[in-house]
Formats: structure tokens, C-alpha cells, sequence
């Protein structure tokens, strides 16, 4: 594979367009028409910030609005316009992602230098008429020190430029970056919405309903769900998490050591969204309103916020690291199956044995 073959997403999916290409925005229509109004108005703030789970469409919906600005503000037709953002080569679009180091694997953040270059370009003059807009895709993969160089940027945009970051996780983001931008948070698509997206491939009526069933309202994990059908570990992750609490030390481990194999890269990446989204729908559960909170349920809720804090550290110091995949899932599964217990007493009747 070629550099300029790597050259659109590190994490892009066989077969599926990336969020330039498409033409049709599915789902987060409260959010568009509220950018678009703005837009109408002239209103368009110089930094946009898109934030929500991994994989929802938040960069989708930033190149629908970045057709939309090009649509109003300069002199080209439509299909054109899209033509040419699907193809990476509208001279008023710049896209800041992690680039190919080699042609072989992508750098492990968005460097320093390649902000210097965005600035170095965007102080040229504009190569066609209209508004410029730079999409930063994802701002998390910023480190420090582009991070701070893009920061500049935002708090001195240059003229008739918008920035739309897209965040995976905002609120690990610089306060000074979130404060110079207006944020809008995306939420997972209906299961009608991503099904609306997957009839438009080739998979059949079966391959998927067991999509939905493990996309969790995410376009994108639906299209990894597809790749994925019938896979055996992830449907015996999928049994485990409904009844953690009474799980073997066998089966634990069975689907640690399977998911750590380098051949299940895919499926490790979709089981640790698995994992976090249950950890997160039990915090969710947890904080359910009521009249009053037990003992019991004020140790659910405690045990659950420790849970995703140990999950996201754990996570975030193998990918740090490069720590073994296996004891990384180990912990986290013997984590949640020791929270499941806990909660599972704490919930028995006081009298009872």
C-alpha cells in the first residue's frame, strides 16, 4: 500500500467512505440546523467544536457543514463543490489528521509541525472564492505541543476561517481550547437511523439486525460490526457482560487471552468499546433519580465512577506503554465482575443469608 493509499484516516474501515466522501448526512439534524442557521445569519463562530462517543458521525456532520459554508460563500455549484471535498483537493478545505509516516503506519499523535504547515498555508493567499474552513479530525490526537500551536490559531483565526474540531473526549481537551470554541455534543443515532445507513450496503437482513444489536447507536461500529458477524469472542463478551457477577475464571480468561492475539486487533478495539459502554450505561443506571438513595445504591454508584476511572487508566496505560493486552483485559474484566458482585449483595434484603 502506497503513502497517498494511507493518506485519508489511520483508523479507516475496507470499503467504507470516509466522512468527506459522503454525501448524505443521516441523523444529528437538531445540531445541523442549528450550525446552518447560523450560517445563514452570518453568525458562524471561528471555532466549532464536535464532541461525542467514537464513531457517532461527528465528522460527517462536519464536512456536511463544511458543503454547506462553500455552498453559500463561494461562486461553484454544488456537485462540484462536494466533488472536490470528497476528493481532498478543494483548495479552501484543509483536513489535519495524523499523517503516514511511512508507507507502512501513521505518526502516534498530530504533530508540531504539521500545525506549522496548516499555519504557513492558511497565511497564503486563498486559492478560490469563499470562506476557508480547516477541520481537525481528531483534536484529541494533538499532543502538547500542537496542541498549543493550534491554540494561537484559534485565539487569532485568520479572516473568514472556521475551525471544526472533532473530540472524541472533550473533557480531557486544554480548558483555553473548549473556551474559544462553541461546543455541540452528538449523541448516538437511533437503531432506525443506522439502519437506514447499513441497507445501503450489500449485507443481508440477519448480518444486520446483528449489527444494530452491537453498534450502540455508533454508524461507525456498526460497519466494524459488519466485518465482525458471527464472530465468536465477541458474542461470548456479549454473554459474559450479561451476567458478569456469575462468570468462570475460565471463560475470563478465555476471552482475555483470545482478544490479545495480534490476529484479533479489530476485535480487541470493539471489545474495549463494549466494555467502556457498559461500564458507562452502569454509571448511568446508578444515577437514575429517585426518592432517596440506599446504602446499596450509593455503593453501586461509587463502585461504578471507580470502575470507569480504573477502565480508562488501565487503557490509556497500555496504549502508553505498549503494556501486555492480556493482563490489561484481565484487570479490567476481574474489575467489573468484582463491581457486579458487590452490587449484586449490597442489592439482597438485609435479612436474608
Amino acid at each position: 500500500m502506497s503513502v497517498a493509499e494511507l493518506a485519508r484516516e489511520v483508523d479507516a474501515i475496507e470499503g467504507v467512505k470516509a466522512p468527506e466522501e459522503h454525501t448524505a448526512l443521516v441523523g444529528h439534524a437538531e445540531v445541523f440546523s442549528r450550525l446552518t442557521n447560523q450560517a445563514d445569519r452570518g453568525r458562524l463562530p471561528g471555532g466549532i467544536l464536535l464532541h461525542g462517543p467514537r464513531g457517532v458521525g461527528k465528522a460527517t456532520l462536519g464536512f456536511a457543514l463544511v458543503r454547506y459554508i462553500l455552498e453559500k460563500t463561494s461562486d461553484e455549484e454544488a456537485h462540484r463543490i462536494a466533488e472536490q471535498v470528497g476528493g481532498g483537493v478543494h483548495p479552501n478545505i484543509f483536513v489535519l489528521r495524523k499523517k503516514p509516516k511511512d508507507s507502512k503506519a501513521f505518526f502516534t499523535s498530530i504533530r508540531v509541525e504539521d500545525v506549522r504547515d496548516l499555519v504557513h498555508k492558511l497565511q497564503q493567499t486563498r486559492g478560490r472564492a469563499g470562506s476557508r474552513i480547516c477541520i481537525v479530525d481528531a483534536i484529541d490526537d494533538c499532543n502538547a505541543s500542537s496542541a498549543n500551536a493550534l491554540l494561537k490559531m484559534l485565539e487569532e483565526p485568520p479572516a473568514d476561517t472556521h475551525f471544526i474540531l472533532i473530540s472524541h473526549r472533550a473533557g480531557r481537551l486544554l480548558p483555553t481550547i473548549r473556551s474559544r470554541c462553541q461546543a455541540h455534543a452528538l449523541r448516538p443515532l437511533a437503531e432506525t437511523e443506522i439502519a437506514q445507513i447499513l441497507n445501503k450496503t450489500d449485507a443481508t437482513v440477519e448480518q444486520v439486525q446483528q449489527a444494530l444489536a452491537l453498534a450502540a447507536g455508533r454508524p461507525r461500529r456498526a460497519f466494524e460490526a459488519l466485518l465482525m458477524v458471527d464472530n465468536e469472542v465477541l458474542q461470548r463478551l456479549a454473554n459474559w457482560l450479561q451476567s458478569p457477577a456469575d462468570s468462570s475464571v475460565f471463560e475470563t480468561m478465555k476471552i482475555a487471552e483470545t482478544l490479545s492475539t495480534q490476529k484479533n486487533a479489530m476485535q480487541a478495539g470493539f471489545a474495549r468499546e463494549m466494555l467502556l459502554d457498559w461500564i458507562a450505561t452502569e454509571n448511568r443506571e446508578a444515577l437514575m433519580p429517585g426518592e432517596g438513595r440506599s446504602q446499596g445504591e450509593q455503593l453501586r454508584l461509587a463502585s461504578a465512577n471507580l470502575l470507569w476511572e480504573k477502565a480508562n487508566s488501565l487503557f490509556d496505560d497500555a496504549d502508553t506503554f505498549n503494556l501486555d493486552a492480556r493482563q490489561t483485559l484481565l484487570s479490567l474484566l476481574d474489575a467489573i465482575k468484582s463491581h457486579a458482585q458487590k452490587t449484586q449483595a449490597s442489592a439482597m434484603p438485609a435479612n436474608l443469608e
